[in-house]
């Protein structure tokens, strides 16, 4: 008997939920279900790790930055690192001459960093000053072992400025202060010693601090070599009458006059330390 046209062809069988491709093929949902799956897993793998990644690094700038300072730690074998900072001026003051709250002295460097001095010193435990001080005042505070970071309020910028307040407020033994004028946009200094930067994010910056901070060694200054790198070891920074820090005594406007004290003492009073 004769077949019927098409009678013995297959029919074609549809799985239930399979979506023809353009090409005729299926797509298969659960693979791509699966694919989905793995790329949400490896984001949210990344989101947990980046940060952990980030906060490893700021640790490794941490102990970096560490490294960078330790040998300007002073030692009997090398009492003054601040030779192997480059840019630092380094002169020998004597010590203990002092003048009274209504002398001047003729200072032989801006900002001055030795030579005589007002009896009562800055505090210096950290102090931000708003406003200029009176060098004599300030530079008694560095007979004590301080460091004074000044700064031009014109030419430094807003970024520097907030890094030095925050590396200085509450830290014993530093203080800072605008200072008019200053030929470079901040410096440093400790008795006898100076650096003049550009930058605060400058490494010279903690490296200074490090090495002239309550340096104690002797063997600094050729000129005495039994002298500390400062003259009053063991003197404090705290307030005392005569100086209020919330109200310091204001900075001297102009030039000294002819009856400045001059660098070698002149006038002032060689007095016992304090």
């Amino acid at each position: 008997m004769a077949r019927k046209p098409g009678a013995n062809v297959p029919k074609s069988r549809k799985r239930a939920g399979s979506v023809p491709s353009a090409t005729g093929r299926q797509v298969d949902w659960m693979l791509i279900g699966a694919v989905v799956v793995v790329i949400g897993l490896i984001a949210g793998l990344a989101i947990y790790l980046v940060p952990k990644f980030n906060e490893q690094r700021a640790e490794q700038k941490d102990d970096v930055a560490v490294e960078s300072v330790s040998e300007f730690v002073p030692t009997p074998q090398n009492p003054d690192p601040a030779a192997n900072i480059p840019g630092v001026t380094k002169r020998y003051y004597e010590a203990a001459r002092h003048v009274t709250a209504t002398q001047r002295v003729a200072y032989d460097q801006s900002p001055p960093f030795g030579g005589p001095h007002d009896e009562i010193w800055a505090t210096c435990t950290g102090v931000v000053y708003p406003n200029p001080l009176r060098s004599e005042n300030a530079v008694h505070a560095l007979e004590h072992g301080a460091v004074w970071i000044t700064y031009n309020p014109d030419t430094i910028s807003p970024e520097d400025l907030d890094y030095l307040k925050q590396l200085v407020r509450g830290e014993q033994y530093l203080f800072l202060s605008p200072y008019p004028g200053l030929d470079k946009p901040l410096s440093l200094q400790s008795w006898g010693h100076q650096l003049k930067l550009d930058s605060a994010r400058d490494p010279r910056v903690n490296q200074f601090i490090t090495a002239l901070r309550r340096n104690m060694m002797p063997g600094v200054y050729p000129e005495n070599p039994q002298t500390a790198a400062y003259p009053e070891t063991q003197a404090t920074c705290t307030a005392i009458p005569g100086f209020d820090p919330s109200n310091p005594p204001p900075a001297d406007q102009g030039e000294p006059g002819p009856d400045a004290v001059p660098m070698n003492g002149g006038s002032a009073n060689p007095m016992p330390a304090g």
